[in-house]
Protein backbone atom coordinates (compact mmCIF):
# COMPACT_ATOMS: atom_id res chain seq x y z
CA UNK A 1 0.00 0.00 0.00
CA UNK A 2 1.65 3.58 -0.89
CA UNK A 3 1.68 5.75 1.95
CA UNK A 4 -0.62 8.79 1.58
CA UNK A 5 0.89 10.94 4.26
CA UNK A 6 3.91 12.28 5.13
CA UNK A 7 4.82 13.53 8.71
CA UNK A 8 7.90 15.39 10.54
CA UNK A 9 8.56 14.66 14.18
CA UNK A 10 10.15 17.44 15.58
CA UNK A 11 12.04 16.11 18.97
CA UNK A 12 11.64 12.50 17.53
CA UNK A 13 13.89 10.94 20.47
CA UNK A 14 12.08 11.77 23.15
CA UNK A 15 9.26 9.96 24.78
CA UNK A 16 6.67 11.55 23.15
CA UNK A 17 8.21 11.52 19.65
CA UNK A 18 9.32 7.94 19.21
CA UNK A 19 5.67 6.56 20.65
CA UNK A 20 4.18 9.26 18.36
CA UNK A 21 6.25 7.40 15.10
CA UNK A 22 5.30 4.27 16.29
CA UNK A 23 1.84 5.30 16.10
CA UNK A 24 1.88 6.92 12.68
CA UNK A 25 3.85 4.17 11.41
CA UNK A 26 1.05 1.94 12.10
CA UNK A 27 -1.29 4.32 9.94
CA UNK A 28 1.10 3.88 7.11
CA UNK A 29 2.65 7.16 7.45
CA UNK A 30 5.92 8.18 5.55
CA UNK A 31 7.75 9.40 9.34
CA UNK A 32 10.85 11.84 8.93
CA UNK A 33 11.93 13.20 12.12
CA UNK A 34 15.12 15.83 13.71
CA UNK A 35 17.46 15.73 16.31
CA UNK A 36 20.29 17.80 16.63
CA UNK A 37 22.88 15.05 16.88
CA UNK A 38 21.75 12.06 14.77
CA UNK A 39 22.86 8.64 15.78
CA UNK A 40 22.61 6.00 17.87
CA UNK A 41 21.54 8.36 21.09
CA UNK A 42 18.86 9.78 18.48
CA UNK A 43 17.39 6.06 17.38
CA UNK A 44 17.68 4.78 21.11
CA UNK A 45 14.01 4.79 21.97
CA UNK A 46 13.07 4.35 18.27
CA UNK A 47 15.50 1.11 18.89
CA UNK A 48 13.45 -0.06 22.16
CA UNK A 49 10.36 0.37 20.25
CA UNK A 50 11.55 -2.19 17.85
CA UNK A 51 11.05 0.71 15.14
CA UNK A 52 14.83 1.42 14.20
CA UNK A 53 15.71 2.40 10.84
CA UNK A 54 11.73 2.97 9.68
CA UNK A 55 11.99 6.48 10.20
CA UNK A 56 14.20 8.92 8.57
CA UNK A 57 16.36 11.19 11.28
CA UNK A 58 17.33 14.54 9.55
CA UNK A 59 19.54 17.23 11.69
CA UNK A 60 17.98 20.42 12.69
CA UNK A 61 18.89 22.93 14.80
CA UNK A 62 15.74 25.02 15.67
CA UNK A 63 17.44 28.19 16.40
CA UNK A 64 18.28 28.22 12.48
CA UNK A 65 15.56 28.89 10.33
CA UNK A 66 17.24 28.83 6.95
CA UNK A 67 17.65 25.53 8.26
CA UNK A 68 14.26 24.95 8.97
CA UNK A 69 13.30 25.94 5.91
CA UNK A 70 15.66 23.88 3.97
CA UNK A 71 14.12 20.39 5.92
CA UNK A 72 10.51 21.55 5.03
CA UNK A 73 11.14 22.31 1.84
CA UNK A 74 13.08 18.67 1.37
CA UNK A 75 10.49 16.38 3.11
CA UNK A 76 6.96 18.25 2.23
CA UNK A 77 5.82 17.10 4.99
CA UNK A 78 1.53 17.39 5.82
CA UNK A 79 1.61 17.13 8.71
CA UNK A 80 4.15 18.74 11.68
CA UNK A 81 4.74 17.63 15.23
CA UNK A 82 6.46 19.70 17.44
CA UNK A 83 7.69 17.93 20.24
CA UNK A 84 11.26 19.39 20.92
CA UNK A 85 13.00 21.64 23.52
CA UNK A 86 13.71 21.40 27.43
CA UNK A 87 11.18 19.59 29.34
CA UNK A 88 11.74 19.95 32.91
CA UNK A 89 10.61 22.78 35.32
CA UNK A 90 13.58 22.51 37.29
CA UNK A 91 16.22 23.28 35.11
CA UNK A 92 14.49 26.74 33.41
CA UNK A 93 15.56 27.93 36.50
CA UNK A 94 18.77 27.19 35.86
CA UNK A 95 19.07 28.44 32.45
CA UNK A 96 16.26 30.37 31.86
CA UNK A 97 17.14 32.10 28.24
CA UNK A 98 18.04 29.05 26.75
CA UNK A 99 14.60 27.57 28.30
CA UNK A 100 13.01 30.59 26.72
CA UNK A 101 14.80 29.74 23.17
CA UNK A 102 14.34 25.94 23.19
CA UNK A 103 11.03 26.37 23.44
CA UNK A 104 9.59 29.46 22.79
CA UNK A 105 11.55 31.23 20.49
CA UNK A 106 12.06 28.12 18.60
CA UNK A 107 8.95 27.35 18.06
CA UNK A 108 8.65 31.12 16.67
CA UNK A 109 11.01 30.03 13.78
CA UNK A 110 8.80 26.76 13.23
CA UNK A 111 5.93 28.69 12.35
CA UNK A 112 7.64 31.21 10.55
CA UNK A 113 8.89 28.45 8.26
CA UNK A 114 5.84 26.89 8.17
CA UNK A 115 4.01 29.72 7.07
CA UNK A 116 6.45 30.63 4.15
CA UNK A 117 7.67 27.05 2.92
CA UNK A 118 4.49 24.26 3.61
CA UNK A 119 1.49 27.13 4.79
CA UNK A 120 -0.83 23.82 3.78
CA UNK A 121 1.04 21.45 6.33
CA UNK A 122 -0.85 21.03 9.75
CA UNK A 123 0.60 21.48 12.84
CA UNK A 124 0.74 19.95 16.38
CA UNK A 125 2.34 22.13 19.23
CA UNK A 126 2.95 20.20 22.42
CA UNK A 127 2.21 22.73 25.60
CA UNK A 128 1.93 21.96 28.75
CA UNK A 129 -0.47 22.03 32.28
CA UNK A 130 2.22 23.97 33.71
CA UNK A 131 1.03 27.03 32.18
CA UNK A 132 -1.90 26.97 34.28
CA UNK A 133 -0.03 27.69 37.45
CA UNK A 134 -1.54 27.19 40.69
CA UNK A 135 -5.51 26.40 40.63
CA UNK A 136 -8.16 25.14 42.50
CA UNK A 137 -10.62 24.37 39.65
CA UNK A 138 -10.73 22.01 36.28
CA UNK A 139 -8.35 23.95 33.81
CA UNK A 140 -9.97 23.68 30.84
CA UNK A 141 -8.58 25.56 27.64
CA UNK A 142 -10.40 28.98 28.25
CA UNK A 143 -8.46 29.07 31.53
CA UNK A 144 -5.99 32.00 31.89
CA UNK A 145 -2.38 30.88 32.11
CA UNK A 146 -0.55 32.09 35.20
CA UNK A 147 2.61 30.40 34.30
CA UNK A 148 5.09 29.92 37.64
CA UNK A 149 8.09 28.95 36.18
CA UNK A 150 10.41 29.87 33.19
CA UNK A 151 9.68 26.61 31.23
CA UNK A 152 5.94 27.42 31.77
CA UNK A 153 5.98 31.11 30.80
CA UNK A 154 8.18 29.63 27.78
CA UNK A 155 5.48 26.98 26.61
CA UNK A 156 2.67 29.65 27.59
CA UNK A 157 4.52 31.70 24.90
CA UNK A 158 4.72 29.34 22.39
CA UNK A 159 1.08 28.20 22.21
CA UNK A 160 -0.05 31.78 22.65
CA UNK A 161 2.23 32.22 19.10
CA UNK A 162 0.12 29.10 17.52
CA UNK A 163 -2.15 30.97 18.33
CA UNK A 164 -1.67 34.03 16.79
CA UNK A 165 -0.37 31.73 13.47
CA UNK A 166 -3.58 30.38 12.99
CA UNK A 167 -5.58 33.25 13.68
CA UNK A 168 -3.45 36.04 11.87
CA UNK A 169 -1.89 33.65 8.79
CA UNK A 170 -4.78 30.68 8.65
CA UNK A 171 -2.11 28.32 9.79
CA UNK A 172 -3.68 24.74 10.51
CA UNK A 173 -2.01 24.97 13.95
CA UNK A 174 -3.47 23.04 17.37
CA UNK A 175 -2.38 23.37 20.83
CA UNK A 176 -1.97 20.22 22.97
CA UNK A 177 -2.18 21.34 26.64
CA UNK A 178 -0.60 18.28 27.85
CA UNK A 179 -0.94 16.98 31.99
CA UNK A 180 1.40 14.36 33.22
CA UNK A 181 1.98 11.32 30.93
CA UNK A 182 4.68 8.57 31.81
CA UNK A 183 6.32 5.67 30.21
CA UNK A 184 9.35 3.69 30.55
CA UNK A 185 10.87 5.95 27.92
CA UNK A 186 10.67 8.45 30.74
CA UNK A 187 14.69 9.58 31.75
CA UNK A 188 15.73 8.89 35.04
CA UNK A 189 15.58 11.98 36.96
CA UNK A 190 12.15 12.57 35.83
CA UNK A 191 10.33 11.62 39.49
CA UNK A 192 8.02 8.65 38.28
CA UNK A 193 10.99 7.03 37.12
CA UNK A 194 13.10 7.81 39.84
CA UNK A 195 10.67 6.17 41.58
CA UNK A 196 9.67 2.52 39.99
CA UNK A 197 13.81 2.41 39.35
CA UNK A 198 14.94 2.76 43.41
CA UNK A 199 11.42 0.36 44.36
CA UNK A 200 12.45 -1.74 41.53
CA UNK A 201 16.17 -2.12 43.14
CA UNK A 202 14.28 -2.30 46.56
CA UNK A 203 12.35 -5.65 45.56
CA UNK A 204 15.84 -7.17 44.45
CA UNK A 205 17.57 -6.73 47.76
CA UNK A 206 18.64 -2.71 47.71
CA UNK A 207 18.89 -1.71 51.13
CA UNK A 208 18.69 1.96 49.66
CA UNK A 209 16.35 5.15 51.41
CA UNK A 210 14.50 6.82 47.95
CA UNK A 211 14.56 10.52 48.98
CA UNK A 212 11.83 12.57 47.92
CA UNK A 213 10.19 16.44 47.99
CA UNK A 214 6.72 17.41 48.65
CA UNK A 215 4.74 13.71 48.75
CA UNK A 216 1.49 16.10 48.97
CA UNK A 217 1.17 17.62 45.50
CA UNK A 218 -0.89 16.37 43.56
CA UNK A 219 -0.93 15.26 39.68
CA UNK A 220 -3.47 13.94 36.75
CA UNK A 221 -0.88 11.29 35.78
CA UNK A 222 -1.30 9.51 32.70
CA UNK A 223 0.26 6.48 30.19
CA UNK A 224 1.84 8.13 26.99
CA UNK A 225 1.20 5.92 24.16
CA UNK A 226 -2.43 7.02 24.48
CA UNK A 227 -1.26 11.26 24.18
CA UNK A 228 0.09 10.26 21.33
CA UNK A 229 -3.19 9.45 19.42
CA UNK A 230 -4.73 11.91 20.85
CA UNK A 231 -2.04 14.33 19.20
CA UNK A 232 -3.00 12.50 15.79
CA UNK A 233 -6.36 13.05 16.19
CA UNK A 234 -6.09 16.73 16.36
CA UNK A 235 -4.73 16.92 13.25
CA UNK A 236 -6.98 14.60 11.68
CA UNK A 237 -10.17 17.30 12.87
CA UNK A 238 -11.44 19.38 10.48
CA UNK A 239 -10.76 22.57 11.91
CA UNK A 240 -7.77 23.38 14.26
CA UNK A 241 -8.20 24.06 17.76
CA UNK A 242 -7.18 24.00 21.36
CA UNK A 243 -6.75 20.89 23.70
CA UNK A 244 -6.56 19.54 27.34
CA UNK A 245 -4.87 15.90 27.20
CA UNK A 246 -5.46 14.51 30.87
CA UNK A 247 -6.91 11.86 32.40
CA UNK A 248 -9.48 13.64 34.50
CA UNK A 249 -8.21 11.84 37.59
CA UNK A 250 -5.63 13.64 39.86
CA UNK A 251 -3.92 11.94 42.35
CA UNK A 252 -1.11 12.75 45.30
CA UNK A 253 2.57 11.92 44.72
CA UNK A 254 1.93 10.14 48.07
CA UNK A 255 -0.70 7.84 46.65
CA UNK A 256 1.53 7.30 43.22
CA UNK A 257 4.28 6.34 45.46
CA UNK A 258 2.37 3.89 47.49
CA UNK A 259 0.42 2.06 44.51
CA UNK A 260 4.31 1.40 42.87
CA UNK A 261 5.98 -0.18 46.57
CA UNK A 262 2.28 -1.75 46.34
CA UNK A 263 3.07 -3.82 43.15
CA UNK A 264 5.99 -4.90 44.56
CA UNK A 265 4.40 -5.90 48.24
CA UNK A 266 5.83 -3.27 50.18
CA UNK A 267 5.53 -0.70 52.58
CA UNK A 268 6.91 2.53 51.28
CA UNK A 269 7.12 3.75 54.29
CA UNK A 270 10.08 1.57 55.21
CA UNK A 271 12.26 3.01 52.13
CA UNK A 272 11.03 6.32 51.28
CA UNK A 273 11.84 9.93 53.00
CA UNK A 274 10.61 13.12 52.50
CA UNK A 275 13.94 15.64 52.25
CA UNK A 276 12.86 19.25 52.96
CA UNK A 277 16.09 19.86 50.23
CA UNK A 278 14.32 18.38 47.46
CA UNK A 279 11.32 20.83 47.48
CA UNK A 280 9.90 23.60 45.45
CA UNK A 281 9.16 26.83 46.62
CA UNK A 282 7.78 27.28 42.97
CA UNK A 283 5.67 23.64 42.93
CA UNK A 284 2.81 23.20 41.86
CA UNK A 285 0.21 22.04 44.71
CA UNK A 286 -1.75 20.41 41.79
CA UNK A 287 -3.08 20.13 38.31
CA UNK A 288 -6.88 19.80 37.80
CA UNK A 289 -8.06 18.72 34.13
CA UNK A 290 -11.31 19.90 32.89
CA UNK A 291 -11.51 16.87 29.67
CA UNK A 292 -15.13 17.11 28.68
CA UNK A 293 -14.86 19.41 25.44
CA UNK A 294 -11.51 16.45 24.16
CA UNK A 295 -13.78 13.85 24.56
CA UNK A 296 -16.84 15.91 22.75
CA UNK A 297 -14.82 16.80 19.86
CA UNK A 298 -11.84 14.12 19.49
CA UNK A 299 -13.67 11.03 20.67
CA UNK A 300 -10.57 10.31 22.79
CA UNK A 301 -10.37 9.60 26.54
CA UNK A 302 -7.25 8.51 28.36
CA UNK A 303 -8.25 4.67 29.36
CA UNK A 304 -4.64 4.48 31.75
CA UNK A 305 -5.12 6.18 35.01
CA UNK A 306 -2.76 6.40 37.98
CA UNK A 307 -2.88 2.77 39.57
CA UNK A 308 -2.30 0.91 36.13
CA UNK A 309 0.24 3.72 35.04
CA UNK A 310 1.98 2.15 38.32
CA UNK A 311 1.56 -1.36 37.53
CA UNK A 312 2.56 -1.10 33.81
CA UNK A 313 5.85 0.87 34.99
CA UNK A 314 6.70 -1.42 37.59
CA UNK A 315 5.90 -4.25 35.59
CA UNK A 316 8.75 -3.09 32.69
CA UNK A 317 11.25 -2.28 35.12
CA UNK A 318 11.08 -5.70 36.54
CA UNK A 319 10.85 -7.40 33.14
CA UNK A 320 14.42 -4.99 32.02
CA UNK A 321 16.04 -6.47 35.58
CA UNK A 322 15.63 -9.91 34.39
CA UNK A 323 16.82 -9.09 31.74
CA UNK A 324 20.09 -7.33 32.72
CA UNK A 325 20.50 -10.48 35.48
CA UNK A 326 18.57 -8.74 38.35
CA UNK A 327 20.46 -5.36 38.14
CA UNK A 328 18.89 -2.38 36.46
CA UNK A 329 19.34 -1.91 32.41
CA UNK A 330 21.30 0.43 31.48
CA UNK A 331 18.76 1.38 28.28
CA UNK A 332 16.02 0.21 29.93
CA UNK A 333 13.71 -2.53 28.82
CA UNK A 334 13.89 -3.88 25.66
CA UNK A 335 9.80 -3.79 24.62
CA UNK A 336 7.66 -1.20 25.42
CA UNK A 337 3.85 -2.06 25.91
CA UNK A 338 1.08 -0.88 23.29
Amino acid sequence: MPMSKRALILGISGQDGSYLARHLLRHDYDVHGTSRRPGAEASANLARLGIAGSAQIHELDLADPAAIRTVLSEIGPSEVYQLSGQSSVGASFEDPAGTFQSIAINTTNLLESLRTVTPDARLFLAGSSECFGPTDELAGIETGFRPASPYAAAKASAHLCGVVYRKSFNLFVSNGVMFNHESPLRPDHFVTRKIVSAAARISLGSSECLPLGDLTVRRDWGWAPEFVEAMWLMLQHNTPGDFILATGETRSLEAFVDAVFGCLNLDWRDHVVSDPKLWRSSELGQSLADIEETGRVLGWRAEVKMTELAERLVRHELDAADQSGGAKSATGPAVMMS
